[in-house]
């Protein structure tokens, strides 16, 4: 049996794995479990540099995590039975080397952990950081001439061009799509409460009534709008838009 191709572990931030949209995979079908990003970016292991910020190991030495942060947000590294020996060296302040797959246990997104390495060099976290902000320029790139030619071509055209052109496959090419679409829901939502606003904000009800969407969409915008700080609720169940 010819051996599985090992996936590639992508240089991201920690923020774009913490604020990204976890699936899970399948043994049967031998598709892996990945994590898919605000951007697109479809990953299942990755290659961080990080500060060690916590580290537990337990009384047997048969599971430990480190909490890495790299500027952008923190997550967990974990280790089991004889792989803590891989971190169970690194101390608080170390900045590591992380490479590890990307699972899910209780809600959390972690690491686990495949290979970790101090790094003696603290400016190789300043070029990191620069590396990974030219990949998401380029990404960024790619969404807006996608969502572009979302406007002018058919769906299966825009499916062609995307694997031709960009080299996304449709999964992606349908997250980029849908994010798509959430602004311009998000947009209709602001426009709508600022019009009915008259000084003392919008009842949920009135917004629900009003909005020519599918609730469950508009329930997902409000949500979305009152995280990024959009919206705001002024009294129980009305809603003001900030600014």
């Amino acid at each position: 049996m010819a051996d599985k191709k090992r996936l590639t572990a992508r240089k991201v931030r920690i923020y774009d794995i913490i604020n990204g949209k976890y699936f899970y995979g399948s043994k049967e079908e031998m598709k892996p479990s990945f994590v898919m990003t605000s951007l697109g970016q479809k990953i299942s292991r990755v290659n961080i540099v990080a500060t060690v910020i916590d580290k537990f190991v337990s009384e047997d030495e048969n599971y430990a995590t480190l909490t890495i942060d790299d500027g952008t947000e923190a997550i967990r590294v974990k280790a089991f039975r004889e792989d803590v020996k891989l971190i169970n060296y690194l101390e608080r302040g170390d900045l590591v080397f992380v490479i590890g797959k990307l699972k899910e246990y209780g809600g959390e997104v972690y690491i686990n952990c495949e290979f970790a390495k101090k790094m003696d060099n603290f400016n190789y976290e300043s070029f990191r950081r620069l590396e990974i902000l030219l990949q998401l320029l380029q990404q960024k790139e790619k969404i807006e001439k996608i969502k572009e030619l979302s406007e002018k071509v058919t769906l299966d055209e825009l499916r062609r061009l995307a694997k031709e052109k960009f080299e996304i496959e449709e999964e992606i090419l349908r997250n980029i799509l849908e994010k798509r679409f959430e602004e311009d829901y998000k947009q209709k939502i602001l426009e709508l409460i600022r019009r009915l606003d008259t000084g003392e904000g919008v009842e949920v009800e009135k917004i629900f009534e009003l909005c020519e969407l599918p609730s469950d969409l508009i329930e997902r915008a409000v949500d979305a709008l009152l995280k990024e700080g959009s919206l705001y609720e002024c009294f129980p169940g009305k809603f003001k838009v900030v600014g």
